[in-house]
């Protein structure tokens, strides 16, 4: 179990602008300072509902509930880790897909330290986040608030759509029957750990959830901002409404660009697009690549900087749509640390 110290004045530095060894990761993080907070949102009423006698506890005491009223919705929520040795030159903000929460980034399904722990150990500020209606951001009533019921997926659904089983049917109640893609990464038998992180999904509320991040890029920023599927589409929203603030962004696997794209707006921003592996055998993973890459060219044609990286043409291969849960996700982390470095964001 790793050991953390939050204190200040405990500094082991990072000797320069140099990748550090993996005897240095091994040490425990020291923090200057960590939190968490809300941010977003708006005031809501509803009116017209009416007054019940609830029991709040079995066998208590039935307590008046008028549902009428003022309610707070739409706040994503926010825990930040400052380590005492800075050396990203600006905090790294990291935006969950769909269906999930910030434990994406914390510690994997098979017990290994997350890409949280990753960056934050070569001195990275590290803002991990709940999005609008996710995990600790809570969620509102509908359809007096969210306009649609919410989205659950079932046990065999991530199995087979994150490729990680091998198609339609691989997945199994019995876990020594489920038929996994040849080579994958994803620690498999962790599986049933991993789909306890799944929490349930609104397909109306983009515009709160764009509305949330905005708030804490304008609270935080300037940063930068590592994105993951669903997010994907947020992020590059973001990126081209606070080009100033957004300083490179990090999209891993993208489900989706925005449908109003302005990529004059990202010539700035300097962006990294990583895919993993199995996609040319997906059925809907070809399709949406092709139109990140399509808004890569794109931002290149309006001046701006993409570097776009399919893993297994670097020699990364097994990768899920989870590259932060497969066991070899400290490679891939790697990769973006060295990009960063690169891009003069770590010193």
């Amino acid at each position: 179990m790793r050991h953390w110290i939050v204190a200040a004045g405990l500094a082991a530095g990072l000797g320069g602008a140099t990748l550090i060894s993996a005897a240095q990761a091994a040490e425990p993080i020291t923090l200057k300072e960590m939190g968490s907070f809300h941010v977003g949102g708006k005031l809501v009423e509803i009116s017209g509902k009416p007054v019940k006698e609830v029991a709040l506890t079995p066998g208590g005491v039935p307590a008046k509930i008028d549902p009428n009223g003022t309610y707070q919705t739409g706040q994503m929520y926010v825990q930040y880790f400052i380590p005492q040795d800075q050396h990203g030159a600006y905090p790294l903000l990291m935006w969950h897909g769909g269906g999930l929460t910030g434990v994406t980034y914390e510690t994997t399904p098979d017990g290994r330290e997350g890409w949280l722990n990753y960056f934050l150990h070569r001195g990275w500020a590290v803002y991990n986040s709940d999005a609008v209606e996710r995990g600790r951001a809570g969620w509102s009533q509908y359809p007096d608030i969210y306009k649609s019921e919410p989205v659950f997926l079932t046990n065999a659904n991530p199995w087979e759509r994150f490729r990680i089983g091998d198609g339609a049917g691989s997945f199994s109640a019995d876990p020594a029957k489920r038929k996994l893609l040849p080579g994958s990464q994803f620690p498999a038998e962790a599986y049933d750990q991993f789909f306890k992180q799944n929490v349930p999904r609104w397909t109306t509320n983009n515009e709160a959830t764009l509305g949330a991040y905005s708030a804490e890029i304008e609270k935080v920023c300037p940063c930068v901002i590592m994105v993951h599927s669903q997010a994907g589409e947020f992020g590059f929203e973001m990126a081209q409404k606070h080009p100033d603030l957004v300083k490179a962004l990090i999209a891993v696997e993208p489900a989706a660009v925005p449908k109003v794209q302005a990529p004059d707006k990202l010539a700035n921003t300097p962006v990294l697009m990583i895919y993993g592996d199995y996609i040319e055998g997906d059925k809907r993973w070809p399709t949406m690549r092709q139109r990140g890459t399509d808004f890569a060219q794109a931002i290149r044609d309006a001046g701006g900087t993409v570097d776009v990286v399919n893993l297994p043409e670097k020699g990364i291969k097994g990768n899920s749509h989870m590259i932060m849960m497969d066991k070899n996700s400290d490679q891939v982390a790697g990769l973006i640390q060295e990009w960063l470095a690169d891009k003069k964001l770590y010193k």
